[in-house]
């Protein structure tokens, strides 16, 4: 049996692909396939594939896989996941896609509005596919550890289970102001760092030519 964990991204995927690298009995990955045009939703028996990107291939998979598989719809709260790839994603991901390239918008947006709305497309598109799927469940963020237990009794997972939601309470369990641990990209890119530095420098340069 396949397992596909479907999202909208910046939800803790890669936690999620980490806590199943604990299990005996099935492969998993996170965006194993990304960079392929043939055969991108081709995958071996018994794996779990973890890619917030699929669910942008909802109909390969379900001509593919249908009822025969798994499927994990993994979420977080909106205003959450909004305001994270409004930092992620929203100048250099896949957000400015949807944002240029689909809805195709002007820059007078509010960035966490454009977001919210890639967020509401991307998980009523997820929802409608599962509409007919017999193996599903709903994995939030916010109850992760309980709704990881589910997962791993409905899959019929074999291993370890103590290290698997280790990886939730080392990963996830931090202060409403930060960001999921895994989730590096929201860093300021290294050129924005070192314009910020040298305007540092510029302001400090008169005072010390005024000592000199």
């Amino acid at each position: 049996m396949n397992v596909f964990v479907l999202s909208t991204g910046r939800c803790g995927s890669k936690t999620f692909a980490k806590a199943c690298s604990h299990i005996e009995n099935f492969s998993s990955s996170h965006e194993s396939r990304i960079g392929r045009l043939e055969k991108r939703v081709k995958y071996p028996d018994n794996h779990i594939e973890v890619d917030n990107r699929l669910s942008w291939f909802l109909g390969r998979i379900d001509k593919k896989y249908g009822k025969d598989a798994f499927y994990v719809h993994q979420k977080r709260n909106r205003n959450d996941t909004a305001k994270s790839l409004s930092r992620g994603s929203y100048k250099r991901g896949i957000v400015q896609a949807y944002r240029e390239k689909i809805i195709i918008l002007g820059d007078d947006w509010s960035s966490v509005k454009v977001c919210k709305h890639f967020y509401d497309t991307v998980n009523s598109n997820i929802e409608s596919f599962l509409k007919d799927k017999p193996n599903s469940i709903e994995f939030n963020i916010e109850s992760a550890e309980r709704d990881f237990r589910e997962f791993w009794e409905s899959i019929g997972a074999e291993g370890d289970l103590s290290s698997a939601l280790h990886e939730w309470d080392r990963k996830y369990h931090a202060s409403d102001s930060q960001e999921l641990p895994d989730q590096t990209d929201d860093a300021p890119i290294l050129p924005l760092r070192a314009f910020r530095k040298a305007v540092r420098i510029a302001r400090k340069l008169p005072r010390f030519l005024k000592k000199a």
